[in-house]
């Protein structure tokens, strides 16, 4: 392999990471620490720009991008011929302690291929974290990716220097991974989450008790889940999900638009990445976790994929029309967050409002409700003010108009980039190479297509995964 300077490989290994989404560095708190650099605030670590408007300030690159697995889905497998590359971790470290001293950055997001097996690789990635924290005392905030079949004492070290960490399911059942990912087992995936989740169960109950216990992954772990490679309803995807987060206690699971980046047989032909069905699955996602809602309220059996057209709550709204409408005045908060169009913020200000008076239907838009959805499912002071009687037909065709104007901007839109065209441009490199302008690469521009369905352009070989099929964790087994 010819010689590459840092700038060479940081354009190779910052392109290899950006279909890797989750890298959300909220959840940290790491304080002040006396003799280090660095901090975290409580609401994360955004406080740069892109120029399309984001907040980022992560160094998120691969360690190396040579990689001896052959997944088809990735970009980068062993049988694709694409330009390869590997840091060496006082390169990397030195890389991000350079870019956090010039105000480029604040946090790290670190993962990597499987260059020549799960421990070397994993051992490379503890190796750098290790020099950041203890020899450079960085004091901010790293999410560093788990290697699937890595020594649990490569685990264990790990999550005591790191924010973050989190494994990557990548494909929502053991059927798509065999066929799709064969070199990677469902055993080395939930090993490492099971033992985040124990070490971090065990170091709270430690920290209670001596308070200055070092903390153990303090901002919890994650997952990603890539959508659309495979033909599985939202329904199996969501009960996934669901079991995820009651087994292992994650903070986020993470969907990705599954984006053609290899050519493959196995893989589906899709006219562009299903953006549209990622949101929806986002926005479900929210509903389980802040609104007390469970999966097989939001898809079952006679519903098994989401309604692109509508919200998730609204969704589930018609359907159980029975349960409206919510009189303001009365609804406790959980039959408030119900409510379309009344989220989390709005459902505290109007039972705090009710403390001091009655709720005025004219007060309920100052107060965050947003009324083109809400009207239509809640009286106030007994009067019901929607246009139209609730009755499911109408009530959809008057709730999805003003959704499809949403759609049609982001089905004719491009993909947000996470890397800018010009983003970077003339940044300074650390001085350990020649002097030399840094482009970071743009992130693929992509078309959002709203009438995909699941099912659609799958090879013959993919028949729909049973439901029996969600991995193990949401049968109990481990």
């Amino acid at each position: 392999m010819m010689a590459m300077n840092l700038s060479e490989k940081l354009q190779i290994l910052s392109t290899a990471a950006k279909y890797d989404v989750s890298c959300s560095s909220s959840g940290s708190n790491r304080g002040r620490k006396a003799g280090a650099i660095g901090s975290t605030a409580s609401s994360g670590i955004c406080h740069s720009w892109s120029d399309d408007g984001r907040c980022i300030s992560l160094l998120k690159v691969l360690f190396s991008n040579v990689c001896c697995y052959d997944c088809s889905f990735c970009v980068n497998r062993v049988s694709n011929d694409v330009p390869r590359a590997s840091f060496t971790p006082d390169e990397l470290a030195d890389l991000t302690i350079n870019f956090y001293r010039r105000n480029y950055i604040e946090g790290l997001f670190l993962s990597s291929a499987i260059e020549k097996g799960p421990d070397h690789t994993m051992e490379q990635l503890v190796r750098t974290v290790r020099k950041l924290r203890n020899e450079y005392r960085f004091n901010g905030y790293i999410h560093l990716k788990a290697i699937p079949g890595a020594d649990s004492r490569l685990i264990a070290e790990a999550g005591s220097l790191v924010d973050r960490m989190s494994v990557n399911i990548e494909l929502p059942t053991s059927e798509g991974l065999r066929r799709l990912a064969p070199q990677k087992k469902k055993e080395n995936i939930l090993r490492p989450m099971g033992q985040i989740t124990g070490a971090i169960t065990q170091n709270r109950e430690e920290r209670r008790q001596f308070r200055r216990t070092p903390a153990f992954v303090p901002a919890g772990q994650s997952t990603q889940l890539i959508i659309g490679a495979t033909p599985e309803s939202d329904r199996q995807i969501f009960t996934l999900a669901e079991g995820l987060y009651r087994k292992f206690q994650l903070k986020r699971v993470y969907y990705s638009a599954y984006v053609p980046v290899s050519v493959d047989p196995r893989l589906p032909s899709l006219p562009a990445p299903p953006l549209l069905r990622e949101h929806r699955l986002y926005q479900a996602d929210w509903l389980l976790r802040f609104y007390d809602f469970q999966a097989d309220e939001i898809v079952d059996a006679d519903n098994p994929n989401l309604d692109l057209e509508l919200d998730p709550k609204t969704g589930w709204a018609l359907r159980h029309l029975g349960f409206f409408p919510v009189e303001i005045n009365r609804a406790d908060y959980r039959t408030l967050l119900r409510v379309p169009g009344i989220g989390v913020k709005s459902a505290k200000r109007i039972l705090a409002a009710r403390r001091v008076g009655r709720i005025q239907f004219e007060h309920l838009g100052r107060m965050g409700v947003v009324m083109k959805r809400a009207r239509y499912f809640v009286t106030c002071n007994g009067r019901y003010y929607g246009e139209i009687g609730p009755d499911a037909a109408s009530l959809r065709q008057q709730l999805v108009m003003p959704e499809r104007g949403a759609i049609k901007g982001m089905a004719g839109g491009e993909q947000l980039t996470l890397f800018g065209e010009e983003m970077g441009a003339g940044l300074a490199m650390p001085a350990l190479e020649t002097p030399t302008t840094l482009m970071l690469p743009a992130s693929p521009k992509v078309t959002a297509d709203t009438s995909l369905s699941p099912g659609l352009a799958y090879p013959a070989l993919f028949l729909p995964a049973p439901v029996e099929d969600q991995w193990s964790m949401v049968t109990g087994d481990l």
